[in-house]
């Protein structure tokens, strides 16, 4: 069996790599994937896209319009598609993209935040596409929803672009430093969100006066 030499892997999965070859072009359609369903590494994709565009290899005015669009619309797209699989989400087999844990890592999120787990969940790879989803599953206002999502949209973009775009600004050679900057920012960056995280699956867990677990979401929007 042919085996992939980990030198090889790691070019390929190299965000300043992708970028290379795929440029901004493919740089929108993998957030606009991401932000559907997709487990793809946006958050690196356009933090390494900012710190391209600081030395002029990339255009930063591009990334943010058409990234921007992209998050905005994949979300979008991801909360029709929940809307109207509905329960049948549930009752769906693990897959290579598709795991109940993800739904239910997410519905976490909303039982602790609510609709700002539309902002919350772009900082957290899987949750950022599962979330607009399982928003829809639940039939959450849409125009509570839409505002979010841009607020959010728009935020996410922005932070991880223009952050490496000021950062590659600020470092001499920056192109050597490009995949440690990216671990180092995706891993504080996400901190936050995860111990939230743990926090409201302790609250989901707990047990009502009544006696009884929190409802989970198959309880909310199950037939009465």
């Amino acid at each position: 069996m042919h085996v992939v030499h980990p030198m090889i892997l790691a070019s390929t999965l190299n965000p300043e790599h992708l970028l290379e070859t795929f440029g901004t072009i493919g740089l929108i359609v993998i957030i606009f994937l991401e932000s559907c369903f997709a487990p793809l590494p946006g958050d690196s994709l356009l933090f390494s896209a900012g710190l391209l565009a600081s030395n002029g290899r990339l255009n930063l005015a591009a990334i943010l319009l058409g990234t921007g669009i992209a998050a905005i619309a994949g979300n979008q797209v991801g909360y029709w598609f929940g809307r109207k699989a509905g329960t049948t989400l549930y009752k769906r087999p693990d897959s290579r993209f598709f795991k109940q844990e993800h739904i239910e890592k997410t519905h976490a999120y909303f039982e602790r935040f609510g609709p700002k787990t539309i902002l919350l969940a772009r900082l957290i790879p899987i949750v950022r596409g599962f979330a607009p989803i399982v928003a829809g599953v639940g039939r959450m206002n849409y125009r509570t929803f839409t505002i979010y999502n841009v607020v959010g949209g728009v935020l996410w973009v922005v932070a991880f672009s223009v952050g490496g775009w000021a950062l590659g600004k600020q470092i001499h050679d920056v192109d050597k430093y490009v995949l440690p900057l990216v671990a180092l920012v995706v891993v504080v960056t996400s901190i936050p969100v995860v111990v939230e995280y743990y926090r409201a699956k302790k609250h989901l867990s707990t047990p009502t006066p009544s006696g009884e677990a929190n409802r989970t979401i198959e309880d909310e929007i199950a037939p009465q």
